[in-house]
């Protein structure tokens, strides 16, 4: 495994930057036709059936259950598919009612600030060294300029406020679960990414079906070409780029692309939805990106 990623490698980070830029443009036209949760519900049930196809194709076998490794493997399945799928999507499907995309997308860029003090609680060898805690400070004050004061004011008719908090909420439910993932046994990456789907398609197709129910008629147009996009290629394809990536080059490289998806985010909102922005948006992606920084540059030198 290499430290430094070539060519292929950096075309695929640039893809999976892009798409997933790119999911929070998709969730806002699909909310046009669908409800949060049935949005957040699809995608995940066809990103599921897609990996799943993908590994019986492959003859990939899932996890099994008759081994104390498979359950183990299993029980951090159903926790990844809660924390990094069923929680997170419908918090941003429900915040995204109410906030740009492109906040949203600035929003994930917080994700490796909140790994940081998790890692260093529940990862072995993962410490918070003063170069990150530096990091995170400067990076929290970013989280703090992008939400507002406001959101902790107890109006509870804001819900702009509320949805702020949902989609920073969303962020911490991705930290969570690249805890689990870290902390799973060693397996197929890709059996692990269709158990995980699976895991969160069980939890979140009951919740879905008991709040909004099944759509009365399917809509029609590009919110149900937004709902098929999200379920293909930013949750299923985007997992079979994550793994590719984690392989070749490690999860170091493949945590770059945290710096790509709130730049590509805030430019899709604003070009292709012509969102208007709240003002305080880069200032804030300014300070997230400079703690993401801080805290990830490597302090490796020459021993004496």
């Amino acid at each position: 495994m290499s430290n430094t990623p070539g060519a292929i490698t950096l075309i695929k980070l640039i893809c999976l930057g892009l798409i997933w830029g790119s999911s929070f443009m998709a969730v806002s036209i699909a909310l046009e036709g669908f409800g949060p949760m049935t949005i957040a519900a699809t995608r995940i049930t066809l990103g599921a059936s897609a990996l799943l196809l993908i590994t019986a194709m492959m003859r990939i076998e899932l996890p099994s259950l008759n081994t104390r490794h498979g359950r183990t493997v299993w029980l951090a399945a159903l926790g990844m598919g809660f924390f990094s799928n069923a929680l997170p999507f419908s918090l941003l499907s429900w915040g995204q009612t109410y906030v740009a995309s492109g906040f949203a997308g600035v929003c994930m860029a917080v994700v490796p600030l909140f790994v940081l003090p998790l890692a260093h609680l529940l990862v072995p060898g993962e410490r918070m060294t003063l170069r990150r805690v530096l990091g995170f400070a400067i990076g929290f004050s970013g989280v703090l300029t992008l939400i507002g004061f406001k959101a902790f004011a107890s109006a509870g008719s804001d819900f702009e406020s509320l949805a702020r908090l949902a989609c920073l909420a969303a962020a911490l439910c991705y930290a969570i679960g690249s805890i689990i993932t870290r902390l799973c046994p060693s397996v197929n990456m890709l059996a692990l990414s269709a158990a995980a789907l699976s895991c969160g398609a069980v939890m979140i197709v009951p919740t879905a079906l008991w709040q909004e129910g099944l759509p009365p008629s399917l809509p029609a147009g590009r919110s149900l070409l937004a709902v098929l996009y999200l379920g293909l290629v930013p949750t299923a394809l985007a997992q079979v780029l994550l793994v590719q990536v984690a392989r070749s080059a490690g999860p170091s490289v493949l945590s770059t692309v945290n710096y790509q998806v709130p730049v590509w985010s805030v430019f899709f909102g604003a070009l292709l939805l012509n969102e208007t922005l709240p003002p305080q948006l880069f200032a804030a992606l300014v300070l997230i990106l400079a703690g993401l920084l801080i805290s990830r540059t490597p302090v490796h030198r020459q021993r004496p």
